[in-house]
């Protein structure tokens, strides 16, 4: 989209919101993350796109033409420009505020603020606003693990590999012990969408992202797995593979939700 007026909008970046792939800080699953945006939580999911009007003022756009945001995002990571202009019959939502920090802002407009609501009307949706960074909750615990998911490699090489299943060294963990329980119960009764999602990690391996409440767990399907509690601030707990863990891992990985191939 391009601005020629305080209508128009300047398109910063957008992000998925599928039963695959959506933005954590939304919530545990899918329908939850739609939930917070006040979306139906239909299974072809939404794109987001995040922008400023003329004025300045945030605007998260939600569009139901999630093949052109996913295209657009795709040629972004490539270094390629792409000029994403969702059509008006295909705009599901637009809502004040970004759910997201974004360190950028559009040139040559005010700076980022939330907008008005207009003269005589009613305020609607609360301005959307990133979730605060300063106290540990649901949505820092879930930001915890998708920066492990980011940054493997870096976290695994802190492990020993001969770590512990239930225990990384340490006293018996309530908390690890009832996010097993939850995850071996997902494979009998399979969550809501977006609770386990699979995506393509080295070899024949997959990368594992589980959620639940509480919990979340970031793993690879050939190796250990990584653990933050609500209940343990800032704590990464790595779970060791055991005798149980890989059999668990490939019966959530069978169930999961993938992204479109």
């Amino acid at each position: 989209m391009t601005a020629e007026d305080d209508d128009a909008l300047y398109v910063l970046t957008a992000v998925l919101l599928t039963p695959a792939q959506f933005p954590s800080v939304l919530g545990d699953d899918y329908p939850e993350a739609c939930a917070a945006l006040g979306l139906e939580p239909y299974a072809e999911g939404y794109g987001l796109v995040l922008g400023q009007d003329g004025t300045g003022a945030r605007w998260t756009v939600a569009t139901d033409d999630v093949t052109l945001v996913a295209c657009a995002i795709a040629a972004w990571d490539c270094g390629m420009e792409y000029d994403l202009s969702p059509g008006d019959s295909s705009i599901a939502a637009a809502l004040p505020g970004w759910p997201l920090v974004l360190a950028v802002s559009a040139p040559g407009v005010p700076a980022p603020h939330d907008p008005e609501p207009e003269p005589g009307q009613e305020a609607g949706h609360a301005p959307l606003v990133p979730p605060d960074t300063e106290h540990w909750g649901p949505a820092q615990r879930r930001m915890g693990a998708d920066e492990i998911a980011l940054q493997w490699a870096a976290w695994r090489e802190q492990v020993d590999g001969d770590v512990e299943f239930v225990e990384p060294g340490q006293e018996p963990n309530s908390g690890i012990r009832k996010a097993l329980a939850d995850m071996r119960a997902y494979v009998d009764r399979p969550p809501p969408p977006g609770r386990i999602r699979s995506a393509f990690a080295s070899g024949e391996a997959r990368a594992l992202r589980v959620d639940g409440p509480g919990w979340s767990m970031v793993a690879r399907t050939d190796d250990i797995a990584f653990l933050l509690l609500d209940d343990e601030p800032g704590e990464v707990l790595p779970v060791g593979r055991g005798p149980e863990l890989p059999g668990l891992l490939k019966a959530l990985d069978d169930i999961a939700v993938r992204p479109a191939a």
